[in-house]
């Protein structure tokens, strides 16, 4: 470094640098929100922070969030940056709000709530809109000053809707015409800054209307029409959510993944595809890595987006969804404030009631529960034995002992009483998990496979959405303190977890000058009391507007987090920092 005074010095730390290699001790230094010294720092610095026996990690960067209603009324991107994520990418799935014609609003808006579980009074409230095109959209949030940097992808139901309009919700297939001005706003948005490009293709994916999203089943020539766009530009990624057509039968799988694999080669970019377990098509994850691997063999560059547990959905009386809400004398007293419910709840006339009486239906029109509630509802007894208690200290690997079912068993009770008197635990406030993708053998066999192989990204945590029914934007921090500290034997140890979080990720998008400890690289900066590193029970928390409420988890153990030099966490508060700006791709900032 040439002298002169630092601005922030990190001292005393035991170094991971994202690079892979062992850890090590030493300093880091900081100027002008880049690192200048790694090891030995000898200068003076205007702010020293103490990181003795702490480790210290670059930034995270999350491929995989849905931020974008949220960002436009959030400064400050929670709960990702006290997770430890000082870069997050938006726009997956297909699903977003640009480009947008001011008639296509409501349209958007009820993809996002039936896709993503984003209340749409939230989305329709919040939302400043004030862009049609997806430059202007980039334009209009690059104004406001973020925690954490941010990257944008293109949707393509956005896409579909802005050019092919009702047609565009009506399934229609589109036409030459149409794919070429698809292809068009791509290539603007890309030169403009974009990230990349998502599309989703997944029969769970349903507007609140039960509507099929508009790409869900876009054929060949369109995906591959479209991306043509990326042709010639020195940046792109493309990301893609599919169910495989497994419910139609496994036949159905090759084409599907033909069709993917077409559309990565048209873009001559890399994509990244979500892989998960499904209990229904056990072994199906498996089969995308085989043809991941066969076509990295081809020349392409695919990679498996996965989750380092299982992906889970929450139940409780502050969640979405809770067993009773189809119960008519809980329905008489569910608009009650949490802590009066309980008391009712709590009375043994109240409880006998309940408990003698059936569901009615919950799903439907105007109900932000997908028809998959009511088949819930009508199975309680089969479903107890994979719903466990979260716990107050959450705990994500259950067996089926501890099962509500086992509970039920052991007791001598009913399923039903054991699920009411869990939900009455911490005053109402607790929470049941209902593992649902990633558990089909109760543990994590399946996640240590995935999450070790070669072609794997970390991702999938959906921060800013499913806001009342999943909490897995705490991804990164699960990664760390359960792989890499507690089950290293695993093959993930600590330094394993880190570089797949900031440098894998970081570079899958292209990003240079972030994800490792180096000089010359972006100041994003993680102090971790690795010993103390825990995650809380979520709660429920209303500040979304519209009077809207949603699932935060928070974590034990972070120092300091620092986005380009400044530090925007400490000891797991925000200091209201906002050094985060937009990432435009094809220029100097990646």
């Amino acid at each position: 470094m040439i002298g002169g005074m630092y601005d922030v010095k990190i001292t005393g730390g035991i170094i991971c640098d994202g690079t892979g290699k062992e850890r090590f001790s030493g300093d880091i230094a900081i100027r002008d929100g880049i690192i200048v010294d790694v090891g030995k720092c000898p200068e003076n610095a205007q702010r020293t922070i103490d990181a003795r026996g702490a480790l210290v990690t670059p930034g995270f960067t999350d491929l995989h969030t849905h931020y974008d209603g949220q960002i436009s009324w959030d400064a400050l991107l929670e709960p990702s940056v006290v997770h430890g994520v000082t870069t997050c990418v938006m726009g997956n799935c297909g699903v977003g709000f640009a480009p947008a014609r001011p008639s296509d609003h409501d349209k958007l808006i009820s993809l996002m709530e039936g896709v993503e579980d984003i209340p749409g009074s939230a989305l329709a409230e919040g939302i400043t809109w004030g862009w049609e095109s997806f430059s202007e959209y980039m334009n209009v949030l690059e104004k406001t000053p973020r925690t954490i940097d941010y990257i944008c992808q293109v949707p393509h139901d956005a896409l579909r809707v802005y050019v092919m309009g009702d047609r565009a919700i009506a399934e229609e297939i589109a036409s030459d015409d149409d794919i070429a001005k698809m292809q068009g706003m791509l290539r603007e948005a890309l030169v403009a800054g974009a990230a990349g490009f998502s599309t989703g293709r997944s029969d769970n994916h349903r507007s609140t209307t039960g509507k099929p999203t508009p790409a869900s089943e876009a054929r060949g020539e369109e995906l591959a029409g479209i991306v043509r766009a990326f042709q010639g530009l020195g940046h792109g990624v493309v990301q893609a959510v599919s169910d495989f057509d497994m419910m139609q039968g496994p036949e159905r799988f090759d084409p599907e993944f033909d069709l993917l694999e077409r559309m990565a080669a048209s873009a001559g970019k890399p994509l990244s595809v979500s892989t998960m377990q499904r209990d229904h098509a056990s072994r199906q994850w498996e089969l995308i890595f085989q043809r991941a691997e066969k076509a990295v063999r081809a020349g392409l560059n695919v990679h498996c987006q996965v989750a380092p547990r299982a992906i889970g959905v929450m139940l409780g009386l502050t969640a979405t969804f809770n067993p009773f809400m189809g119960f008519p004398t809980y329905k008489s007293i569910s608009r009650l404030p949490l802590a009066e419910r309980v008391v009712k709840m709590r009375d043994p006339e109240i409880r006998a009631k309940i408990l003698g009486e059936k569901s009615e239906k919950v799903a439907g029109d105007g109900s932000p529960l997908p028809p998959l509630a009511d088949f819930f509802l009508a199975n309680l007894d089969l479903i107890a034995m994979r719903l466990f208690r979260l716990g107050a200290i959450p705990n994500y690997a259950p067996n089926v002992q501890t099962s509500l079912a086992g509970d039920a068993i052991r007791n001598g009770q009913s399923i039903l009483s054991v699920m009411y008197d869990a939900l009455l635990d911490q005053d109402g406030e607790a929470l049941l998990y209902f593992p649902l993708y990633n558990y089909t053998e109760m543990n994590f066999d399946v996640v240590r496979r995935m999450l070790t192989h070669p072609l794997a990204l970390p991702g999938l945590g959906d921060a800013g959405a499913h806001v009342g029914t999943v909490c897995d934007s705490s991804f990164p921090t699960f990664l760390l303190a359960y792989w890499g500290r507690d089950h290293h034997e695993s093959g993930i140890s600590v330094e394993r977890a880190v570089k797949m979080q900031a440098h894998d990720t970081a570079r899958f998008l292209g990003l240079r000058d972030r994800g490792t400890l180096m000089v010359g690289q972006k100041a994003d900066v993680n102090v971790i009391d690795l010993d103390k590193l825990r995650l809380l029970h979520p709660r429920m928390q209303r500040d979304l507007p519209a009077g809207g409420q949603r699932l935060v988890q928070r974590a034990e153990g972070y120092v300091a987090t620092l986005v380009n030099g400044a530090v925007v966490a400490e000891q797991g508060r925000l200091t209201r920092q906002t050094p985060g700006r937009l990432v435009r791709f094809g220029r100097a900032s990646s």
